[in-house]
């Protein structure tokens, strides 16, 4: 994915993949050269590595919902690579490949060219850079309640006729 493109969807509700543990809906937040910024619903701000993007959708007719308001002076971490976020995580709660078997939780404690470092419980476990295909921190936003209302309307129906 180049970055001119990407940079065409900024401030637009995609879905980044077609399916699968990694795929998510969100609004592009920024791009840059190797990776990009996603606001999503449940998972907060979600930075993905663009080598490991298959692709991104944008439907134009049919826009899917998103249910959260962005404060007019939402600040959240930028930097020109995929590894000057990483190193801006440090010290942080963090969640990388939010997806699949390889979901890794626990603080960021160092970044070197080739791997990152995750204390998780009594572990200390070394991930390579490579292999990184998202990272998201702990910053979420409210959803709107016209939004909580209407998940939660769904979920009441989706019972009612599981129960027929």
């Amino acid at each position: 994915m180049n970055k001119k493109m990407i940079l065409s969807l900024v401030d637009r509700v995609i879905k980044v993949d077609r399916g699968g543990p990694e795929s998510r809906v969100g609004m592009l937040l920024s791009a840059a050269d190797d990776h990009f910024t996603l606001l999503t619903e449940d998972d907060g701000i979600v930075f993905y590595n663009t080598q490991h993007i298959k692709s991104l959708t944008y439907n134009t007719k049919n826009q899917v919902e998103f249910g959260i308001k962005i404060p007019e002076r939402f600040e959240f971490i930028k930097a020109d690579d995929f590894r000057g976020i990483l190193e801006k995580l440090t010290l942080r709660w963090v969640k990388i490949n939010r997806g699949g078997p390889e979901t890794l939780e626990g603080v960021m404690d160092v970044v070197t060219d080739d791997f990152v470092t995750i204390v998780a419980n009594e572990e200390i476990i070394r991930v390579s850079l490579f292999h990184i295909r998202n990272i998201s921190y702990g910053v979420k936003l409210e959803k709107t309640k016209e939004t909580e209302n209407k998940k939660s309307d769904d979920k009441d129906n989706k019972e009612k006729e599981n129960k027929k």
